[in-house]
């Protein structure tokens, strides 16, 4: 399938595909409502094919990439769901230990997408570890429909909780240097706020990119340099951004904070036609920017 741009489509039409995504509406709500876009030749079932997630366009870095070492390890969660397995992968030729970095999925599981962001990060250095949030109900299942719905059978508190869990098991791990980094995105975006929280000081830099803010009574808590990136068509997410400034900038916490324009949700998902290309590769250098300044 040819990759589309999100210029080519109505805002309405993204902006109900966004409600779709986030479990607002279901898909034979959203077919009903996009068939007002249809047009000769594009159906709505086929407007929905096209906005879903092509994983062929993601995989910058081959699973079987010889300058990296990947495995699939489990992880205990006592206060989760009793374990959860995730996605480890670092460089294959690395003498010494690594600084760490946490990658946490969106709303659908540990699909191919996250395991590939996973070892972009292995490629510049680092210990990676993206964890499975549906370890408990038998993994991400293959497709992003299947793993929206397995998504909301999971205890959502105890799923924090497997993160948590994730990491402090990856900053203890034999191989980190214990500087921990965390990046999430949409869903994910909001788990690394909460690490940054929860852990305080043990989290050294937090990269939540759309993701949901915490509450202003918990920021006192943020120790982490933070690096909080929004599109401006998120008009859901983005409009909770000024709040939680202010609380970073009350709370002397070391942040930026960047408003991408014209980039919707998921701009940097390149699996999907909301992937903003010059937004995703500048937010990208950021994030690595930051990584190296507060973990190496």
């Amino acid at each position: 399938m040819e990759r589309r741009k999100a210029s080519e489509y109505p805002q309405e039409l993204l902006n109900l595909f966004d409600k779709y995504v986030h479990g607002d509406i279901d898909r034979r709500s959203f077919l009903d409502g996009a068939k007002r876009f249809a047009t000769v030749g594009m159906s709505a079932t086929a407007i929905w094919e096209s906005l879903r997630p092509n994983y062929a366009w993601a995989e910058q870095v081959p699973k079987t990439d010889p300058r990296l070492k990947t495995e699939y390890v489990p992880v205990e969660s006592p206060l989760g769901n009793g374990s959860i397995r995730g996605y480890l992968a670092r460089p294959a030729k690395s003498s010494g230990k690594l600084p760490a970095i946490l990658v946490i999925h969106e709303n659908r599981g540990l699909n191919p997408y996250i395991e590939d962001v996973t070892r972009r990060l292995a490629l510049e250095g680092y210990l990676a570890f993206a964890p499975d949030g549906l370890s408990s109900v038998g993994f991400y299942p293959g497709d992003d429909e299947k793993g929206g719905a397995a998504f909301q059978k999971v205890d959502r508190t105890k799923m924090t909780e497997d993160f948590v869990a994730a990491a402090k098991w990856l900053k203890a791990h034999p191989d980190s240097t214990g500087k921990l980094g965390a990046i999430g995105f949409c869903y994910g975006g909001g788990i690394v706020n909460t690490l940054a929280v929860r852990l305080g000081a043990d989290l050294q830099a937090g990269v939540p990119f759309y993701g949901g803010a915490p509450p202003a009574t918990d920021v006192p808590r943020i120790k982490a340099a933070m690096l909080i990136q929004h599109g401006s068509l998120d008009t859901r997410l983005v409009g909770g951004w000024p709040a939680y400034e202010a609380a970073l900038k009350e709370n002397k916490v070391d942040y930026a904070g960047y408003v991408y324009e014209g980039a919707n949700h998921g701009f940097f998902n390149d699996t999907t036609p909301r992937y903003d290309e010059a937004a995703s590769k500048l937010a990208w250098s950021r994030t690595l920017e930051l990584f190296k300044k507060h973990l190496r």
